[in-house]
């Protein structure tokens, strides 16, 4: 549950610093150690203005992630189109703005905002509940695994309206039932 709760604290984070990737030059900033700097397609001003931010790790130093979206896409090559490698895998409303950012209204920058959110909320929800559903997997694999069998769905209990269950010697015996501290 400790890790689901970080994963969420991070996308918070992540959901109020992408806000200011809107400006190409704040994502532009991002690709200080891009590989590709020249004499190809995906040169760092070409991945900015296709919507990326340079997300590198140690293992893939070409990770570039969608403001917007949060498409991420890593295994660059020098002839790779930012435009067409964004729009080949995922449908961004930022690649489709009609017009320049900076010539929306306020009108137009708050439902492209909207939708920005309403896209980061559905991922981070997505991810976080298949987090918990594996979470619940490994638990119910460690619960069969300790205790040796399969969990079965517990008897049917008896009805109240039913009748007492006869006890050998004539006793009956109440199931389910209250008892007061005079029966104990």
């Amino acid at each position: 549950m400790e890790i689901l709760l970080q994963e969420l604290s991070s996308a918070s984070k992540l959901l109020t610093d992408f806000r200011e990737m809107y400006e190409y030059e704040n994502r532009l900033k991002t690709f200080t150690k891009w590989p590709f700097q020249e004499n190809c397609k995906c040169t760092p001003g070409n991945m900015a203005k296709a919507g990326f931010i340079h997300c590198p790790s140690a293992n893939e130093p070409d990770v570039a992630k969608c403001f917007f979206c949060l498409l991420e896409l890593e295994g660059w090559e020098p002839n790779d189109d930012p435009w067409e490698k964004h729009a080949k895998h995922s449908t961004c409303d930022f690649l489709s703005l009609p017009k320049h950012f900076d010539e929306l209204t306020m009108e137009e920058y708050y439902m492209l905002e909207m939708t920005r959110l309403r896209t980061f909320i559905c991922k981070v929800g997505r991810r976080t509940i298949n987090a918990f559903q594996e979470e619940v997997a490994a638990t119910r694999q460690r619960f069969v695994d300790y205790f040796g069998c399969r969990p079965q769905l517990p008897a049917a209990l008896p009805l109240r309206d039913e009748p007492a269950a006869q006890q050998p010697g004539g006793a009956t015996a109440r199931q389910n039932e209250p008892r007061s501290p005079s029966e104990v």
